[in-house]
């Protein structure tokens, strides 16, 4: 079935859940493999080394864990009180792909079954108006529009369900990772004052 069949089977409302089906699998498939890969090279680059680099002082690269846990130690780590807050906004900003992806995703969820209602409404009020020209009515052409009309409702469905389960299956994985920043944030913050008060005892 090429797109011209498809837009005369499912109408506009069918070729817009279409399109959101396509932007959904690209966010999702793109958000998964980029917290794959961020979260092995933070477990390869960092939980693995010895305490002395845990601190993160000269990292240079655009790993968001290490950069969160970077600014924790080089900038706020004077301000333990409020290390969850602090890591929880340095989170959101180096992770603000992911989240935006998030929101779209939850949006698609939503809008996806709304759009479908529309094009079945739609259909079917172009059925009855093609009915009501007719001289007799025929039952088969009446089942052969309803049934071209519900085609949307079960596209926005078919499209909702998966996207609304990869949200939650990735929203998972960003409050795991955010507890994992936050824990390892409070290790390299410590280590990085032990490390600090130990070379100035060394000094005195």
């Amino acid at each position: 079935m090429d797109m011209l069949s498809f837009y005369e089977y499912a109408g506009p409302c069918g070729i817009v859940i279409l399109s959101l089906a396509v932007v959904s699998v690209f966010l999702s498939i793109r958000s998964y493999i980029y917290t794959s890969l961020v979260w092995s090279e933070f477990k390869r680059d960092y939980v693995k080394k010895d305490e002395s680099t845990l601190c993160l002082k000269d990292y240079q690269g655009h790993n968001p864990f290490l950069n969160i846990i970077k600014a924790m130690v080089s900038t706020h780590q004077n301000h333990t009180d409020d290390l969850r807050a602090e890591v929880m906004y340095l989170f959101g900003r180096n992770f603000k792909t992911i989240m935006n992806s998030l929101t779209v995703l939850k949006m698609i969820s939503v809008i996806s079954p709304l759009l479908g209602l529309l094009g079945t409404v739609l259909g079917m009020l172009t059925i009855f108006e093609e009915i009501s020209h007719l001289s007799a009515s025929d039952p088969k052409v009446l089942a052969s529009g309803i049934y071209q009309a519900l085609v949307t409702t079960v596209l926005g469905l078919i499209v909702a369900i998966p996207v609304l389960v990869v949200f939650y299956l990735l929203s998972l994985r960003m409050k795991i990772f955010l507890s994992e920043s936050i824990e390892y944030t409070y290790q390299a913050v410590s280590t990085f004052n032990r490390i600090r008060e130990h070379k100035h005892e060394t000094s005195v």
